[in-house]
Protein backbone atom coordinates (compact mmCIF):
# COMPACT_ATOMS: atom_id res chain seq x y z
CA UNK A 1 0.00 0.00 0.00
CA UNK A 2 1.43 3.48 -1.17
CA UNK A 3 2.48 5.78 2.22
CA UNK A 4 3.38 8.81 2.55
CA UNK A 5 7.47 9.55 3.84
CA UNK A 6 7.68 11.53 6.97
CA UNK A 7 8.13 15.54 6.76
CA UNK A 8 11.07 17.15 8.72
CA UNK A 9 8.28 19.94 8.77
CA UNK A 10 6.24 17.93 11.00
CA UNK A 11 6.86 18.33 14.85
CA UNK A 12 10.06 17.39 15.74
CA UNK A 13 9.33 14.63 18.60
CA UNK A 14 7.44 12.76 15.84
CA UNK A 15 10.35 12.45 13.30
CA UNK A 16 12.92 10.44 12.97
CA UNK A 17 16.26 11.09 12.61
CA UNK A 18 17.07 11.04 8.90
CA UNK A 19 19.69 7.72 8.94
CA UNK A 20 16.48 6.00 10.97
CA UNK A 21 13.87 6.89 8.01
CA UNK A 22 16.80 5.64 5.17
CA UNK A 23 17.15 2.86 7.23
CA UNK A 24 12.91 2.28 7.74
CA UNK A 25 12.17 2.50 4.00
CA UNK A 26 14.96 0.07 2.52
CA UNK A 27 13.41 -2.43 5.58
CA UNK A 28 9.96 -1.66 4.32
CA UNK A 29 10.72 -2.78 1.13
CA UNK A 30 12.80 -5.10 1.58
CA UNK A 31 10.18 -7.04 3.75
CA UNK A 32 7.66 -5.94 0.77
CA UNK A 33 9.78 -7.59 -2.16
CA UNK A 34 10.52 -10.67 0.14
CA UNK A 35 6.66 -11.44 0.67
CA UNK A 36 6.03 -9.98 -3.21
CA UNK A 37 8.25 -13.16 -3.97
CA UNK A 38 6.60 -15.63 -1.61
CA UNK A 39 10.14 -15.75 0.50
CA UNK A 40 10.83 -16.41 3.82
CA UNK A 41 13.66 -14.34 5.87
CA UNK A 42 15.46 -17.67 5.90
CA UNK A 43 15.14 -17.92 1.91
CA UNK A 44 16.71 -14.88 1.35
CA UNK A 45 19.32 -15.46 3.99
CA UNK A 46 20.32 -18.67 2.22
CA UNK A 47 20.03 -16.51 -1.30
CA UNK A 48 22.83 -14.10 0.27
CA UNK A 49 25.13 -16.93 1.35
CA UNK A 50 24.84 -18.51 -1.99
CA UNK A 51 25.36 -15.37 -3.81
CA UNK A 52 28.85 -14.91 -1.40
CA UNK A 53 27.40 -12.36 1.44
CA UNK A 54 25.98 -14.08 4.19
CA UNK A 55 22.92 -12.23 5.88
CA UNK A 56 21.64 -14.07 8.95
CA UNK A 57 18.15 -14.73 9.33
CA UNK A 58 18.13 -12.32 12.53
CA UNK A 59 19.99 -9.77 11.11
CA UNK A 60 17.20 -9.68 8.39
CA UNK A 61 14.51 -10.47 10.42
CA UNK A 62 16.09 -7.32 13.22
CA UNK A 63 16.54 -5.42 10.22
CA UNK A 64 12.64 -5.45 9.25
CA UNK A 65 11.52 -4.95 12.45
CA UNK A 66 13.78 -1.72 13.25
CA UNK A 67 16.03 -3.42 15.51
CA UNK A 68 19.23 -3.29 13.08
CA UNK A 69 20.99 -0.49 13.90
CA UNK A 70 23.00 0.08 10.62
CA UNK A 71 22.60 -1.05 7.13
CA UNK A 72 25.98 -1.20 5.21
CA UNK A 73 25.79 -0.75 1.82
CA UNK A 74 27.26 -3.59 0.92
CA UNK A 75 23.99 -5.61 2.69
CA UNK A 76 21.72 -3.26 -0.09
CA UNK A 77 23.55 -4.38 -3.02
CA UNK A 78 23.39 -8.22 -2.07
CA UNK A 79 19.99 -7.94 -0.67
CA UNK A 80 18.68 -6.23 -4.11
CA UNK A 81 20.36 -8.98 -5.86
CA UNK A 82 18.56 -11.66 -3.81
CA UNK A 83 15.34 -10.04 -4.53
CA UNK A 84 15.60 -9.93 -7.91
CA UNK A 85 15.54 -5.97 -8.08
CA UNK A 86 17.96 -2.97 -8.37
CA UNK A 87 19.28 -1.45 -5.29
CA UNK A 88 18.06 2.08 -6.27
CA UNK A 89 14.37 0.52 -5.92
CA UNK A 90 15.10 -0.39 -2.15
CA UNK A 91 16.80 2.99 -1.32
CA UNK A 92 13.61 4.67 -3.48
CA UNK A 93 10.72 2.53 -3.54
CA UNK A 94 9.02 4.34 -6.32
CA UNK A 95 5.39 3.98 -6.15
CA UNK A 96 5.26 2.51 -3.11
CA UNK A 97 6.58 5.45 -0.99
CA UNK A 98 4.65 8.77 -2.01
CA UNK A 99 7.76 10.75 -0.40
CA UNK A 100 11.45 10.38 1.15
CA UNK A 101 13.74 13.27 2.60
CA UNK A 102 16.61 12.99 0.36
CA UNK A 103 19.44 14.34 2.95
CA UNK A 104 19.50 15.56 6.34
CA UNK A 105 17.78 19.06 7.26
CA UNK A 106 15.39 19.28 4.02
CA UNK A 107 11.54 18.37 3.59
CA UNK A 108 10.84 15.54 1.88
CA UNK A 109 10.03 15.41 -1.96
CA UNK A 110 8.72 12.91 -4.20
CA UNK A 111 10.28 9.96 -4.61
CA UNK A 112 10.74 10.19 -8.15
CA UNK A 113 12.85 12.95 -7.90
CA UNK A 114 15.02 11.68 -5.24
CA UNK A 115 15.50 8.84 -7.29
CA UNK A 116 16.23 11.02 -10.25
CA UNK A 117 19.08 12.66 -8.30
CA UNK A 118 20.58 9.69 -7.12
CA UNK A 119 21.15 8.21 -10.29
CA UNK A 120 21.78 11.56 -11.95
CA UNK A 121 19.40 12.42 -14.21
CA UNK A 122 17.84 15.56 -12.32
CA UNK A 123 19.72 18.24 -14.28
CA UNK A 124 17.51 21.28 -12.57
CA UNK A 125 20.52 21.55 -9.76
CA UNK A 126 22.91 23.28 -12.03
CA UNK A 127 25.15 20.28 -11.60
CA UNK A 128 26.51 18.74 -14.96
CA UNK A 129 28.94 15.77 -14.96
CA UNK A 130 30.66 15.52 -18.30
CA UNK A 131 31.88 12.00 -18.16
CA UNK A 132 28.87 10.88 -17.17
CA UNK A 133 26.97 12.90 -20.17
CA UNK A 134 29.76 11.21 -22.19
CA UNK A 135 28.54 7.89 -20.82
CA UNK A 136 24.36 8.65 -21.44
CA UNK A 137 25.54 9.71 -25.44
CA UNK A 138 27.58 6.83 -25.84
CA UNK A 139 24.93 4.29 -25.07
CA UNK A 140 22.43 6.45 -27.39
CA UNK A 141 25.07 6.10 -30.71
CA UNK A 142 25.77 3.14 -29.83
CA UNK A 143 22.37 1.73 -29.57
CA UNK A 144 21.04 3.92 -32.89
CA UNK A 145 24.22 2.51 -35.04
CA UNK A 146 23.24 -0.95 -34.00
CA UNK A 147 19.63 -0.40 -34.77
CA UNK A 148 20.75 0.97 -38.40
CA UNK A 149 23.20 -1.66 -39.25
CA UNK A 150 20.51 -4.41 -38.66
CA UNK A 151 17.58 -2.35 -40.63
CA UNK A 152 20.15 -2.14 -43.34
CA UNK A 153 21.38 -5.58 -43.36
CA UNK A 154 17.27 -6.67 -43.61
CA UNK A 155 16.60 -4.64 -46.39
CA UNK A 156 19.72 -6.01 -47.80
CA UNK A 157 18.12 -9.21 -47.75
CA UNK A 158 14.98 -8.25 -49.03
CA UNK A 159 16.48 -6.55 -51.91
CA UNK A 160 18.30 -10.17 -52.62
CA UNK A 161 15.36 -12.12 -52.45
CA UNK A 162 12.89 -9.53 -53.82
CA UNK A 163 9.96 -11.02 -56.39
CA UNK A 164 9.69 -8.45 -58.74
CA UNK A 165 11.28 -4.90 -59.59
CA UNK A 166 9.75 -2.48 -57.46
CA UNK A 167 10.12 -4.29 -54.56
CA UNK A 168 13.88 -4.45 -55.01
CA UNK A 169 13.98 -1.08 -55.54
CA UNK A 170 12.04 0.29 -52.40
CA UNK A 171 14.38 -2.23 -50.59
CA UNK A 172 17.29 -0.79 -51.84
CA UNK A 173 16.48 3.06 -51.17
CA UNK A 174 15.60 1.66 -47.35
CA UNK A 175 18.81 0.24 -47.30
CA UNK A 176 20.69 3.33 -48.10
CA UNK A 177 18.39 5.08 -45.86
CA UNK A 178 19.72 2.88 -43.23
CA UNK A 179 22.98 3.23 -44.20
CA UNK A 180 23.78 7.07 -44.30
CA UNK A 181 21.88 6.89 -40.05
CA UNK A 182 24.52 4.20 -39.07
CA UNK A 183 27.20 6.20 -40.80
CA UNK A 184 25.85 9.12 -38.64
CA UNK A 185 24.53 7.56 -35.63
CA UNK A 186 28.83 5.93 -35.90
CA UNK A 187 30.17 9.44 -36.53
CA UNK A 188 28.61 11.04 -33.22
CA UNK A 189 29.64 7.55 -31.33
CA UNK A 190 33.24 8.40 -32.68
CA UNK A 191 32.73 12.22 -31.30
CA UNK A 192 31.08 10.74 -27.80
CA UNK A 193 34.66 8.31 -27.40
CA UNK A 194 36.69 11.14 -28.03
CA UNK A 195 35.54 13.24 -25.16
CA UNK A 196 35.90 10.56 -23.09
CA UNK A 197 39.42 10.02 -23.61
CA UNK A 198 39.52 13.97 -23.53
CA UNK A 199 38.79 13.87 -20.05
CA UNK A 200 40.91 11.10 -18.72
CA UNK A 201 38.49 8.49 -19.02
CA UNK A 202 38.47 4.81 -20.94
CA UNK A 203 35.05 4.16 -23.31
CA UNK A 204 33.11 1.29 -23.20
CA UNK A 205 34.72 -1.68 -25.46
CA UNK A 206 32.66 -1.73 -28.78
CA UNK A 207 30.65 -4.57 -30.14
CA UNK A 208 32.05 -6.15 -33.53
CA UNK A 209 29.57 -4.43 -35.64
CA UNK A 210 30.69 -1.29 -34.83
CA UNK A 211 34.61 -2.00 -35.18
CA UNK A 212 35.61 0.48 -37.60
CA UNK A 213 34.32 3.42 -35.49
CA UNK A 214 37.42 4.25 -33.45
CA UNK A 215 40.14 5.72 -36.03
CA UNK A 216 42.77 3.21 -36.61
CA UNK A 217 45.49 4.29 -34.96
CA UNK A 218 43.33 4.49 -31.43
CA UNK A 219 44.75 1.81 -29.10
CA UNK A 220 41.65 -0.04 -27.81
CA UNK A 221 43.82 -2.66 -25.94
CA UNK A 222 42.69 -1.30 -22.28
CA UNK A 223 39.22 -0.51 -23.10
CA UNK A 224 38.46 -4.59 -24.63
CA UNK A 225 40.21 -5.79 -21.37
CA UNK A 226 37.54 -3.92 -19.03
Amino acid sequence: MTHRGLDPRDDEDDVPEWVDQVMATVAAEVRRRRKELRMSAQDLADRCEEIGHPIPRNVIANMESGRRATLPLVDVLVLAEALHTYPICLLYPVGYVDRVQRLPLQHSERTWDAMRWFTGDREDFGMEDDMLRSFRAHVSHQRAALAALKGEKHERWKAATAPNQAEREEAVLAQADYAERALEAKYRLRSARAFIREDGGTPPALPPELADVDPPDTDTTEENDL
